[in-house]
């Protein structure tokens, strides 16, 4: 299965009060930059939805600017389907950690997300059309309504713990696994 890497980055980060997703971390890297890394272990090719960044692959969102994570993810799959990628593996921009027990747990035959990490998904190309007509509608656009729209699995593991980085305080908590 040829998987495309996804790192929702659109948001406006309100909490955080500044732009989360180009926050330096001590290692001298950005927020953004670890969690393209992480979900880059795997995955063919990593992508970032909803800006441009110096020397990756920036994707527009799908069909307009501030769609919100449906946005991105919609630009994705577009992207992948074009590419002749068989799925996409979305994580966040605040998402500096994918364990492999978390891409195993979401990777299969339809689209999954990771309880209470919605943005750590799993989503095949076949949807792309369909989230073109879900964005066309009127809805709240959030992704609680598309995950079931689409009857997406929920996968519960207690056992995966991501960082939650809303506020800066979270991210200087963060302590990250040692880099290769």
């Amino acid at each position: 299965m040829r998987l495309l890497g996804a790192v929702l980055a659109g948001g406006r980060s309100s909490r955080f009060g500044s732009d989360k997703a180009a926050a330096v971390l001590p290692d001298g890297r950005t927020l953004l930059e670890h969690a393209a890394a992480a979900i880059g272990a795997h995955v063919e090719a990593v992508v970032v939805c909803g800006r441009t960044v110096e020397g990756m692959t920036g994707l527009a969102d799908r069909p307009v600017p501030d769609m919100g994570p449906l946005g991105g993810l919609n630009a994705a799959l577009h992207h992948a389907r074009a590419q002749g990628f068989d799925a996409v593996l979305t994580t966040g921009c605040d998402m500096p950690v994918y364990p492999a027990a978390l891409a195993d747990a979401l990777i299969g035959e339809s689209a999954a997300v990771l309880k209470g990490q919605q943005l750590a998904g799993f989503w095949p190309v076949s949807l792309a059309d369909e989230l073109d007509a879900h964005l066309a509608e009127k809805n709240s656009r959030s992704i609680f309504g598309w995950l079931e729209r689409i009857g997406a699995r929920i996968v519960e593991r207690e056992d995966i713990l991501l960082p939650n980085i809303n506020r800066p305080e979270d991210l200087a908590k963060l302590a990250l696994p040692h880099s290769r």
